[in-house]
């Protein structure tokens, strides 16, 4: 039997077809009109249909390479089920550089929106229904705020033996945090509607951070050979099992001044261990950032220029930490430099 056609919008994807989609989504002041660019890969036998989708947040782009190298991948000619891979949800932020629409709001706190509320409730309303309710998988892909970096982690509800966890063991991420849902975020809106979701965080705004990329990429291609969109043998040697932190917590700043960091991202840490320092400009007034957990420090602040109290490093807690250093280790050593990185 014939696997039936793929319907978005106004478009018919048929099996074996895969189309590049421009969903109309609003306009700028001068009437010129915006569209969310979505490409749809409909596989010729039945399968999951996994939404893969980066920029939400629109100064996140290391999300935007990530989805353009995995439609790359000769695999995807050849899958089970659906991919719908949206490289840019936020076009007005991508396009200023930001992470928020213009009129300041989240477009990660809209969600399931409205279609007559403000432009982000509109955005997420359309973004819900032309695509998101289509899924039946979902991985998101972020980055760490401006002047923040993040290790590679995944962010998930995790219950044992679910979905979900099924795919965040297969992402292959070093770290993996059980984090609760956040009111009007899409995964807060999936999760909800029983459709399995991955953040996936990993680098900092407005960059390109290969070191996030190339195993958000992978991390996507062991996903779909998860759930049986893939076939064939995985080349790259299985990563060392992600360790589920227990919680976390951040070191902030003592005073105003500047900072210079002792530790690195993806370190081991122990409760009271200095993890910088922070002055003023003459170094008369000093005070000591110091780790409030044992830990590994998975994400941390890139702006040396700090405010009294502001989040510094971000410590995940462990049950077994010395497995959560090894998967750390692991990971950092399986990275390679690439030879052809934006091919």
């Amino acid at each position: 039997m014939a696997r039936a056609p793929f319907q978005l919008g106004e478009h018919t994807i048929m099996p074996g077809q895969r189309l590049q989609v421009d969903v109309p989504v609003a306009r700028l002041y001068t009437h010129t009109p915006l569209h969310i660019p979505v490409e749809v890969v409909h596989g010729r036998k039945e399968g999951p249909v996994l939404l893969v989708c980066g920029g939400i947040h629109g100064d996140e782009i290391n999300g935007v390479e990530i989805v353009r190298r995995v439609l790359r991948a000769k695999a995807i000619n050849s899958i089970r089920g659906t991919l719908i891979a949206v490289p840019v949800v936020n076009v007005f932020g991508f396009l200023q550089q930001t992470r928020y629409l213009p009129d300041r709001r989240d477009l990660n706190r809209c969600f399931p929106g409205s279609e007559s509320g403000s432009l982000g409730g509109r955005i997420a309303a359309l973004f819900r229904e032309q695509i998101v309710d289509h899924a039946t998988h979902i991985i998101d892909l972020h980055t760490g705020a401006i002047h923040r970096t993040n290790l590679p982690q995944i962010r998930a509800q995790l219950r044992p033996g679910s979905e979900t966890e099924r795919m965040a063991d297969a992402f292959g991420a070093p770290v993996v945090l059980n984090a609760e849902l956040r009111e009007g975020s899409l995964r807060h809106y999936a999760q909800t509607r029983g459709i399995p979701v991955l953040t996936y965080e990993a680098g900092e705004a407005l960059r390109f951070d290969e070191w996030a990329i190339a195993p958000g990429v992978r991390g996507v291609l062991r996903v779909m050979r998860r759930l049986g969109m893939l076939t064939g043998e995985q080349r790259r040697r299985t990563p060392a099992p992600a360790e589920l932190a227990n919680g976390s917590s951040w070191a902030r700043a003592p005073i105003d001044g500047i900072l210079r960091p002792k530790v690195r991202l993806g370190a081991r840490v122990a409760k009271g261990e200095v993890l910088g320092k922070v002055a003023d400009p003459f170094g008369n007034d000093e005070g000591e950032v110091r780790a409030v957990a044992d830990g590994i420090v998975i994400g941390m602040s890139r702006l040396p220029l700090a405010n009294e109290g502001e989040a510094l490093f971000h410590i995940a807690r462990f049950d077994e930490i010395e497995e959560a250093e090894t998967a750390v280790e692991s990971f950092n050593s399986s990275l390679v430099p690439p030879t052809d990185s934006f091919s």
